[in-house]
Formats: structure tokens, C-alpha cells, sequence
């Protein structure tokens, strides 16, 4: 506890009242605060907006001067663009791409695939001997320009000023402009002349004009957002099927490993998920060709996302009714591993896909029985005992030394669908 203080006389005025006296001694005095605080008013002072712009900007140059002394310039990073299609201000934001780096976590990015060489061997044998020549959108556009030649041959004598489309030959440069900035881009703002193709009515031949087989694969990811994002499903699939599924394959034919931003445009590309299925799944199965490495990183992206029933139901459809190439099995064991509540037409389908190859004297894949044991883990309450017992006749043509024995012993613990609904009547009438 502290000491009281003393009164000091020498602390108040000789000439001042009494009771102003008491008054001074009683109130708080806050003489030296006040000091303090127009002490601090006084050192402290502010930066106004003109003069903090200048210092940012300073600052700016003066790091990019030392990065380039540094490092060098790199051109793969700071792209300069023509001022016809250069953006027009700092502060417009990209609302249709988004930033630069969303959804490129790295743990979002695949696996390393290893590729079993039997595996692969057992899977060729299942492809087509005549693949079908997967379209790009160079060749639609050939066509495009061969019909209308063809058409106009029969209408005018001189055709050869005549083109698919009328096209100003300042916009053909512009774009040409916006190919050469596609080449080499590698992240930043894109031209906003290129963000303005998906609302073009003749979309497809302006992309001509960029040349997409030369992009660079951060442009491919970019392009697949602003398409998916402003395109309706039929043009996005057609982007989709014309673009991005042969650069893809490309890709993975040449490095045998799929470039990390075109791993994502697949993602991107899910975005749409009917235009996904009618534009790369089923273009990818039936082609006749898909490898095993195809299969399994498009499976992923698959696998990974959610899907809707509905698109799921419909491509699982497709998958039975095509010919068989090995690649099936992958999409379907994926599918149902998603463990969806599907339609009995899909269920029947499906079981009629597995029951065709009761005549087929081939040694089937590993895929193709693991996809079966999945099948009947998943959904062996949904097939009729007709079907059952059908698939078990099926186990004795078609045999595995380790996977037949399982799925042997789930179909026998089945519970029919038919079993049930009978069970269900017989409980209601019970009941009454």
C-alpha cells in the first residue's frame, strides 16, 4: 500500500482563493500528457496518395531493373502486347478467368502413373485395328472451306477471292497478334480480344486463326476456364472434342506424362460435365485406340470430382453398348466406384455388356474382371435373379485364379431385386 502524499504549500499560489486552492490540489492534472501527445502530433506525418504512388512505382522499377540484372529478362513471364489488343486498364479484373493460380494445388495434380508392360500388351490387344483419326479443329475448318468452295463452284466462275467468312484483315492480325502472346504465355492477364472469341458467332475460325496446337499448356488451362464459362454445352463439347482432347493425347503420346495446367484444364473441362462425357470420354473410347496411360489419368479426373448422376448414368450407358477395347473397364470400375443409385435400364445394360463375352474365347484383361467384381459389390441388389444366375454362368467361361472366386461368393450372397419386391408384397398383404 502506498504512502499518502504530502501537502506542499510551495505547490499553490500564495495570491489564489482558498477554494481555488483545494480545487487545484484535488483535480487530476494532465499537464505532461498533453505534452506528449502534441510531442508525438508534431513528428508523426502522412503520406498523401500522389506522393505514395510515385514511391510504389519507384520502388517497382528500381526491382525489376535489379531482376534483370540478375536473372536477364525472361520473356516466358513478361509477355508485351501489341496496343491493339494490350488491356486498358490496371485495375480491370480478369471476372471470367479468375486469378492465375486457382485450383493449381499441387496435390490436385495426378500421380505417377507406372505402366505395366503385360498390362499394356493385354490392353492393345482389345484396340481396333482400324482406329478411327481422332478431328481437329484445322481439319473442321478445311471442310468448312472446301464445301463452300464447292458450292460456290457451281455459282460463280471466280471463286478465288471468295472465303468461308468475310474477315476484316485488321481483326486476322489482331488475332495473329493474340497467337503469338498464346505461344509463349506462361501466366499473368490474357489479350482481352481473346476472351471475347466464346461470344463470336464464327468462334471456331477465329481460334484458327491462334493456332491452338501451338499454345502453351498454362494457355490451354486458361482458354478451357473462359470456354467452359461462357460457351453452352454444345459448343463447349465441341471445344472441347476439336481442342483440348487431341492436345491431350499429343501430350501424353510425346512425354508420357500430361503436362500439370493441362491436368488441370481437364478439371476445368468437368466444369460442363455433359460436355466432358460427349466430348472426351466417349470420343476417347471410341476411337478404338485409348492406351492404358489415357485411361487411367482421365479416369482420375473422374475419380476426383464429383460428377451428377445423371451424366454418369448416361455415359455409363454408351460404355456398354460400345465395342469392347479394354479402356471400358477402367471408366466403368471408376464409375461405379462412385456408388451411385442407378436406373435399372443402366444396371440391365451393364449386365448384358459383362454376358456378351460369354461367347468370347479371347483371354480377357485383369481390368475386365476387376471391373465385374466391382460391378457386383456395388450394385448386386439391383439385378434380378435371372441375371444372377446368368452371371454365374458366365464365371464358368470366363475365369481369374484369384478375382472369380470373389465374385462368385458375392453374387451367391445376393439379394435379388426381384427376391425383394416379392418379399415386400407378401409383407403388405400380411398386413391387410
Amino acid at each position: 500500500m502506498g504512502k499518502a502524499k504530502k501537502f506542499k504549500p510551495s505547490q499553490v499560489g500564495k495570491n489564489i482563493a482558498l477554494a481555488d486552492q483545494i480545487e487545484s490540489v484535488n483535480t487530476v492534472k494532465n499537464k505532461n500528457r498533453m505534452k506528449e501527445r502534441n510531442r508525438h502530433d508534431d513528428d508523426e506525418e502522412f503520406v498523401n496518395a500522389n506522393l505514395s504512388k510515385k514511391i510504389l512505382k519507384a520502388a517497382r522499377r528500381q526491382q525489376a531493373e535489379l531482376g534483370d540484372d540478375e536473372e536477364g529478362p525472361s520473356p516466358a513471364k513478361h509477355v508485351t502486347l501489341p496496343p491493339t489488343f494490350k488491356d486498358a486498364g490496371s485495375d480491370d479484373d480478369d471476372d471470367d478467368v479468375g486469378s492465375d493460380n486457382d485450383d493449381l494445388e499441387p496435390d490436385t495434380y495426378y500421380d505417377n502413373v507406372e505402366i505395366n508392360e503385360e498390362d499394356e500388351a493385354a490392353l492393345r490387344m482389345f484396340m481396333s485395328s482400324k482406329p478411327e483419326r481422332t478431328r481437329t479443329l484445322a481439319d473442321i475448318i478445311k471442310e468448312k472451306i472446301t464445301d463452300k468452295h464447292t458450292e460456290l463452284q457451281t455459282q460463280f466462275s471466280d471463286v478465288e477471292t471468295l472465303k468461308l467468312q468475310n474477315i476484316d484483315p485488321r481483326i486476322k492480325t489482331m488475332y495473329e497478334g493474340v497467337r503469338d502472346v498464346l505461344q509463349k504465355y506462361r501466366s499473368g492477364k490474357l489479350p482481352k480480344a481473346f476472351k471475347m472469341v466464346p461470344h463470336l458467332q464464327n468462334w471456331e475460325q477465329i481460334l484458327y486463326i491462334t493456332e491452338p496446337t501451338t499454345w502453351s499448356a498454362a494457355a490451354m488451362y486458361q482458354a478451357t476456364r473462359i470456354f467452359a464459362s461462357n460457351l453452352k454445352e454444345k459448343m463447349a463439347q465441341r471445344f472441347y472434342n476439336l481442342v483440348l482432347l487431341p492436345r491431350i493425347r499429343d501430350d501424353l503420346a510425346e512425354y508420357k506424362r500430361l503436362n500439370f495446367h493441362l491436368y488441370q484444364a481437364l478439371r476445368k473441362a468437368l466444369f460442363k460435365p455433359g460436355a466432358f462425357m460427349k466430348g472426351i470420354l466417349l470420343p476417347l473410347l471410341e476411337s478404338g485406340d485409348c492406351t492404358l496411360r489415357e485411361a487411367i489419368i482421365v479416369g482420375s479426373v473422374l475419380a476426383r470430382n464429383s460428377v451428377p448422376v445423371l451424366h454418369s448414368s448416361a455415359a455409363m450407358l454408351k460404355i456398354a453398348e460400345m465395342d469392347y477395347t479394354g479402356a471400358n473397364s477402367i471408366f466403368l470400375r471408376i464409375l461405379f466406384d462412385k456408388k451411385y443409385a442407378l436406373p435399372y435400364r443402366v444396371v440391365d445394360s451393364v449386365v448384358f455388356h459383362f454376358i456378351r463375352f460369354q461367347s468370347d474365347h479371347r483371354n480377357l484383361p485383369v481390368l475386365w474382371h476387376q471391373s465385374l467384381l466391382t460391378f457386383v459389390q456395388r450394385y448386386k441388389a439391383d439385378i434380378s435373379t435371372e441375371q444372377r444366375d446368368a452371371l454365374l454362368e458366365l464365371l464358368r467361361k470366363q475365369s481369374h485364379p484369384t478375382i472369380t472366386h470373389e465374385i462368385r461368393r458375392e453374387l451367391q450372397a445376393a439379394k435379388c431385386r426381384d427376391v425383394e419386391a416379392n418379399e415386400s408384397v407378401a409383407g403388405a398383404m400380411m398386413v391387410e
